[in-house]
């Protein structure tokens, strides 16, 4: 082969080379902006994830506020199926409303009146958290509370529970006499009235495939609507189920019967004595370096174990 042939060969292959050099950076620089296009869109899609996670977060927190924190618990953790479905339990039932609320209505500005009823409802309503109440729905001033689902602690407990919460509540009632009328005007005090009752009802999901509603139907959810309204103002009307089931741990006035409405026959119930039970419930211990009051039967759990805690956190000599 001549030096112009093997010159050519050269060139030849040198073309070559430089063809696949050219194609290989040009399949790097292909692949490098892939990579950086498939790079942006994982990181849009992170985004996008972490706004839903939050718009999920927010959902979640507002439907807590529609939800009692039982039932909301249960739905979110799985326990709880968002279906028509329904089961039969023995539960203690609360009814109570603030006595002349109507008149009330009609002698304040809508904006009072909403601002009154708000601050009344909250009250309430930490207190029933507080011992445990699974609240069923507000009904302008009236609430409906019951104690043994989705979770009981027994019968004996749950009713202990309810009438104790019921307590709580007329103490505080109390504690905002004067209240009232420094910051809504009103001329008297606000009173409520409670009634309790103790029975087997059916408790789920009611309603459509479209719309649900958890609550409790049944003749013991009846009874107790009824006690709350022959209840006098200040006070707690509870049933003899109910009264049987807590009368060794709790006063109460003695045993009178009642022809209620909407009831065949007449019905045998109880008030509860207040102020007994106040002092009742009040052991104070006192030494030299320390003093100490419990209101033991008045006591939520939670409140009973953080003591239980600090009691169990002292250093002993």
């Amino acid at each position: 082969m001549s030096e112009i042939d093997q010159l050519q060969e050269t060139i030849k292959s040198l073309n070559k080379e430089n063809s696949k050099l050219k194609l290989e950076a040009n399949l790097r620089k292909s692949l490098s902006s892939q990579l950086e296009k498939q790079k942006e869109i994982a990181n849009e899609a992170k985004v996008e994830a972490q706004s839903k996670s939050g718009q999920l977060e927010d959902l979640s927190r507002q439907l807590l506020k529609y939800l009692s924190p039982q039932i909301y618990d249960q739905i979110f953790s799985g326990k709880q199926s968002v279906e028509v479905k329904s089961n039969r339990k023995k539960l203690t039932m609360f009814f109570s409303d603030i006595v002349g609320f109507t008149d009330i209505s009609e002698h304040l500005e809508s904006e009072e009146l909403t601002n009154l009823l708000n601050f009344y409802l909250n009250e309430m309503s930490n207190i029933a958290i507080e011992f445990g109440g699974t609240i069923d729905k507000y009904v302008g001033d009236a609430i409906m509370i019951f104690f043994g689902d989705p979770e009981t602690k027994g019968v004996r407990n749950d009713a202990r529970q309810c009438v104790n919460m019921a307590i709580r509540m007329q103490n505080r009632m109390r504690e905002l006499e004067g209240y009232w009328g420094t910051n809504f005007s009103l001329k008297n005090d606000l009173q409520i009235r409670i009634g309790i009752n103790t029975g087997f009802c059916t408790v789920g999901n009611f309603g459509s495939d479209d719309r649900l509603d958890y609550t409790v139907i049944g003749a013991p959810v009846n009874l107790a609507s009824r006690l709350e309204s022959a209840a006098l103002s200040g006070s707690i009307l509870v049933s003899e189920d109910t009264y049987l089931l807590v009368k060794d741990e709790i006063a109460f006035n003695p045993v009178k019967e009642l022809t209620l409405k909407g009831i065949s026959k007449p019905v045998r119930c109880y008030d509860v004595l207040l102020d007994a039970n106040a002092q009742a419930q009040k052991h104070v211990f006192e030494g030299e370096h320390y003093s100490l009051q419990i209101n033991h039967n008045a006591m939520s759990g939670e409140e009973i174990a953080a003591l239980k805690e600090v009691v169990n956190g002292l250093d002993m000599p």
